[in-house]
């Protein structure tokens, strides 16, 4: 335990566990979350360290024996006896190497996939808002990179280090003892070399954070890139994109340029100080034998000491630059993993069974920024089982209503309700069981049309998603696919039509079988003879539910309870499609104009 506490007090008075404003930061949370839950094992490494390290102190031993008593006096007998004991020694060593791979490298391992389970875990539960303001592709980087350096907190690096201090300080206390003027000759350029050192890995550690930053940026443009490769081909825009990404590579060259720049710099410290070091004991040892103040085997021996106490200081710029590096990431994981999340337990403490399916707007008023508010005190009710289409136009308003309905929002003033209770502290988890979302541009997994549906519940019965898929006419178009529902559809669906991918998302929707029904332009990406199809299911799938319907096209909701229309974020007009058409407004406006086209 002692040198573990040394090891993070010697870290916190260097300055190597704090950021710029001078507070304690990853590593402590590190050590809390990864290093002392699995203290039996880093124990144990560390025990085998040490073993492994006396064992190599065998071999400086042996050289003195060997040079000034064995050879001199042509003991055989104690030179056999001497190679068994350097034999062992070097054994107990590949052992140990063996043992240390096996326990630390394959837990550290494990504790990247299970960090890594962690942060996926995190992201989930934070709100849309979060995945609004960061691209896909740097989250995942955040989840598959920026962890990875946790294997040099619970690998052989964090106890590499800890061990080769004190085999450092073992060798130290022998070297005294054999010569202590040479030791001393020794110790100055050493500490020079670590304050270099230090300093050294106190600027490095911004840039490594920096690089992940700049790394999640250029792997976010890149799948972007991939995914959106259909419109840059369509635009002939490959060029534009190659250097947005060759801008972005470059950055990041320029950031590992410095890193590298700054341990080369640790590197040629070393070369050059423990290169002037071994020089001058050359001198100062041949002085002293010459003047029979020092045994050949004495100098041999002390030149091997020498290597092991250098040797673990030179590593130790090696694993501090690993560890820096692993700080780097952790900093960032930490900071994701210290956001709020979504369904915070301590205000959202309702927790629903079976609802009635009321939902409620009062007064409510809502901003992506402040002091630029989008909806202006919108009241009105749905009741259960009735359809509420929004109609207007585009950048209105209606999407963020239907996002407050699904809590994907939460209102700044006023109460969105279900059979009145405010959502605001519902349990997000309660309320979506009976949610049901159908989007303009619905996501599908690749996969098959099976797995596409059953995704809400995987475990239901034949009978139930064969029942869906005639509900949503998806057999319609899988009758005629050699593989029926077993065919795969490639990435994001892109094998089918549009009208196809809605199909399987309202199939995948009357599977789930939810209370409450979110439609966002389900019928935008269809043909004539495909919605008429989808109308037909949509009245399957609306029936007995409240239902929102965001559409432009308003030949499709003719037969909605009631119609809002939303202009500049307020409802200027409610009613059925007669009431309305009779009021001759805005929304007579709409439906006329869109009669003559």
């Amino acid at each position: 335990m002692s040198a573990y506490s040394s090891a993070i007090t010697f870290w916190l008075d260097n300055g190597l566990l704090r950021d710029m404003s001078n507070k304690k930061v990853s590593f402590l949370w590190a050590a809390k979350e990864f290093i002392w839950p699995r203290k039996s094992i880093i124990f144990l490494g560390l025990g085998l360290i040490i073993i492994k390290s006396l064992a190599g102190l065998v071999l400086p031993y042996a050289s003195k024996s060997l040079l000034d008593d064995v050879i001199p006096s042509q003991d055989v007998a104690s030179l056999k006896t001497l190679l068994l004991v350097v034999g062992l020694a070097i054994l107990v060593q590949a052992i140990i190497s063996f043992a240390l791979t096996r326990i630390l490298s394959v837990e550290a391992q494990h504790l990247i996939s299970v960090l890594r389970a962690k942060v996926q875990r995190k992201l989930l539960t934070l709100p849309i808002s979060f995945f609004d303001n960061n691209k896909s592709g740097a989250l995942v980087s955040r989840v598959m990179t920026d962890v990875e350096g946790v294997r040099n907190l619970v690998g052989t690096g964090f106890v590499q280090l800890i061990g080769g201090s004190i085999t450092a300080v073992i060798s130290l206390v022998i070297l005294i003892k054999i010569n202590a003027m040479m030791t001393l000759f020794v110790l100055v350029p050493v500490a020079l070399f670590a304050v270099i050192a230090l300093k050294a890995f106190k600027y490095i550690r911004p840039i490594f954070r920096e690089r992940g930053k700049i790394q999640a940026e250029v792997t976010g443009r890149l799948t972007e890139t991939l995914n959106g490769v259909r419109v840059i081909k369509g635009f002939n825009a490959e060029e534009q994109e190659n250097r947005t990404f060759e801008d972005g590579v470059e950055r990041l060259f320029l950031n590992v340029k410095k890193s590298l720049t700054s341990t080369a710099l640790i590197t040629s410290s070393s070369t050059f100080l423990l290169g002037l070091a071994s020089a001058g004991i050359m001198g100062i040892g041949g002085y002293f034998i010459m003047h029979g103040t020092m045994t050949t085997g004495e100098f041999v021996s002390f030149t091997l000491f020498l290597g092991f106490m250098i040797a673990p200081i030179v590593q130790m710029s090696n694993i501090g630059s690993q560890l820096t590096e692993a700080l780097a990431g952790l900093d960032r994981t930490q900071e994701l993993m210290d956001m709020n999340e979504e369904d915070n337990g301590k205000d959202r403490t309702i927790v629903l069974d079976k609802i009635t399916g009321d939902i409620q707007f009062d007064n409510v008023s809502f901003s992506y920024e402040e002091s630029k508010e989008v909806l202006h005190n919108i009241s009105f009710e749905a009741k259960a089982g009735s359809v509420t289409a929004l109609v207007g136009s585009s950048g209105s308003g209606k999407s963020t209503i239907a996002s407050l309905a699904a809590t994907f929002l939460n209102p700044a003033e006023g109460i969105v309700s279900l059979d009145g209770t405010d959502l605001s502290k519902v349990n997000l988890s309660s309320y979506r069981q009976h949610l049901g979302v159908v989007l303009q541009d619905d996501f599908l997994y690749e996969g098959t049309i099976r797995e596409n549906i059953l995704f809400p519940r995987p475990n239901a019965t034949e009978e139930e998603l064969l029942a869906a898929v005639e509900g949503a006419y998806v057999s319609e178009f899988t009758d005629r696919f050699e593989d029926g529902l077993d065919t795969v559809i490639g990435e994001r669906g892109v094998k089918l039509s549009g009208g196809q991918r809605q199909r399987i998302s309202i199939a995948r929707a009357l599977l789930a079988n939810p209370r409450i029904i979110i439609l966002d332009e389900a019928t935008s990406n269809l043909d004539t003879e495909s919605e008429s199809f989808i109308q037909k299911s949509l009245n399957i799938l609306m029936k007995n539910r409240t239902t929102f319907v965001i559409a432009h096209r308003l030949s499709t909701i003719q037969q909605a309870d009631q119609i809002l229309v939303i202009e500049e974020g307020q409802i200027v007009e409610r009613g059925n499609h007669t009431e309305l058409l009779a009021k001759q407004g805005r929304y007579y406006e709409l439906y006329t104009y869109q009669s003559r086209i």
